[in-house]
């Protein structure tokens, strides 16, 4: 593969953030003025997965080489709130997929630091090159203009009404005309629009300081919440060494420690290549040998086995395992230029609390609401910690060092088995790239196996004589949405989360 393509690719969750990157690269702008541009589309045509007020990370690979892991995940909240101040306001959902059932929580206790819109700032100030007025610009254009309703995003709406409609703010975004919006609609937010042209003029107008964030703190306060103006002022982005692992005869970069996804996905590709040589692409002891593989991961990462904690650990002093941990309602978007720069950025906003930040329409997140957030229970962390993640923008290099494949997914805990599923088939078998995204995916969930339709009846068989499946009737955004971008030859976007690509 050429150290330099011909001309950029981008891989994104719906049609109008794949347009806005494609946009801003057509205009001369990099692969990073082109992902933040789709972030901030992203926040606007896919409210179901994102927010400004989210959280996220960004893999970065410059055309000189340099590669960075930007983390703006969430923090806990509650710096220099009064001891003695009142429990936290907190709603429990549940929300019934087409073959499973989850509990989410919402309301303004579950509302943790935001980190979106610092990230999206601090990468568009280190790596961008367009203004920043200029990469707003197509959110602004949506916002205004309103967007189409993709079929990805008005079943998510589906799931999430219960939460959608808690608040006034909300309501005016997804219920406009008193019913929920559905496909086809048109979703309008003219605050959003308005707050973006406002910041696109003023970037350092945020809700991280002064009278915004004044504000902030107070409307979630008044509704029970515990993120305070300290929170805000205190949150910086980060930025990490991505972790690095080898498998077969590439190297991989991805989402290092405090967060979860990234070492345990390299812990899974570790564990399949010291197995010996891979099955045979779509046979039977392939299949078991993915599924075995996530069971001990799964396993070992409950029971504290040497090896998680030590994947886990990595530069750090803590204890892994006992860090708050989050990801759901998730998107991904890739962008590979023609210059050599690569970047792949997962942001998730939960599932939002169902709060709507005053005057901007950016839905606030529910980091604080997810059953996995504390082994000690929900709130039990310390304020000013950085909450970790199932969330993995990772990297596929060459023998030359030059980046093969960039990809990402949204899915919770299914994030890092359906990149496994991509990676092998692409690495060891060869595969399209937009085959290996598409084919029928699998996933160890604690004590059986979830399975979407499409499998070989042979590889089904031999699944079920080891361990239960629950068989999925169409495949689904609960199994994730992998976007991948292989520099200069192919992108592929994932229809199960509204995948579409772009070439410029």
């Amino acid at each position: 593969m050429a150290a330099h393509p011909t001309h950029g690719t981008v891989a994104a969750g719906h049609e109008r953030a794949a347009d806005a990157a494609a946009l801003m690269l057509a205009a001369g702008g990099n692969a990073f003025d082109a992902i933040i541009a789709a972030g901030f589309a992203s926040a606007v045509c896919e409210p179901g997965f994102t927010s400004l007020a989210g959280g996220g990370f960004l893999l970065a690979r410059t055309a000189a080489g340099t590669d960075t892991l930007f983390d703006f995940f969430v923090d806990t909240p509650g710096l220099g709130r009064p001891p003695e101040s009142a429990d936290p306001v907190f709603e429990e959902v549940r929300v019934s997929f087409a073959a499973a059932e989850q509990t989410f929580h919402c309301g303004p206790g579950s509302v943790a630091v935001p980190g979106v819109l610092a990230g999206y700032l601090h990468v568009h100030r280190k790596l961008g090159r367009l203004p920043l007025g200029q990469v707003v610009a197509p959110a602004i254009e949506l916002a205004h203009g309103g967007v189409e309703v993709s079929a990805t995003q008005a079943g998510d709406f589906m799931l999430l009404e219960p939460i959608l409609e808690r608040t006034p703010g909300s309501r005016a975004i997804f219920f406009p005309y008193g019913t929920l919006l559905g496909v086809g609609d048109t979703l309008h937010n003219h605050d959003l629009a308005a707050y973006l042209s406002e910041l696109g003029a003023h970037p350092d107008a945020t809700f991280y300081a002064g009278e915004q964030a004044e504000r902030l703190a107070a409307q979630l306060h008044a509704g029970g919440g515990l993120l305070t103006t300290d929170d805000l002022a205190a949150y910086r982005v980060i930025e990490r060494e991505p972790l690095r692992f080898a498998y077969r005869d590439r190297r991989l970069l991805t989402n290092p420690p405090p967060t979860f996804g990234g070492a345990l996905l390299g812990l899974a590709l570790a564990r399949i290549d010291a197995a010996g040589p891979a099955p045979a692409a779509g046979s039977p002891a392939h299949a078991l040998l993915l599924v075995r593989t996530m069971a001990e991961v799964d396993r070992d990462r409950t029971a504290g086995h040497p090896d998680v904690v030590a994947a886990l650990r990595g530069d750090l002093a803590d204890d892994p395992l006992d860090r708050p941990q989050v990801s759901r309602g998730t998107t991904h978007v890739t962008v590979a230029d023609a210059e050599g720069n690569v970047a792949a950025m997962t942001t998730s906003n939960g599932e939002c609390s169902g709060d709507v930040i005053d005057g901007t329409g950016i839905p606030c997140n529910n980091m604080l609401g997810e059953d996995d957030l504390h082994p000690d229970g929900f709130h039990a962390a310390p304020p000013g910690l950085r909450v970790a993640s199932m969330m993995s923008p990772t990297f596929v290099l060459d023998p030359a060092g030059q980046v093969e494949l960039a990809l990402g997914s949204g899915g919770s805990k299914r994030i890092r088995s359906a990149l496994l599923q991509v990676l092998t088939s692409v690495i060891d078998h060869g595969t399209d790239l937009q085959a290996a995204v598409l084919a029928p995916r699998i996933h160890w969930d604690a004590d059986h196996i979830e399975a979407e339709p499409g499998l070989d009846p042979v590889v089904l068989a031999a699944l079920e004589q080891e361990h239960r499946v629950n068989q999925w009737p169409e495949p689904s955004m609960y199994f994730g949405g992998v976007h991948a971008v292989a520099p200069g030859r192919a992108g592929a976007g994932d229809p199960r989360r509204g995948g579409a690509v772009r070439t410029v």
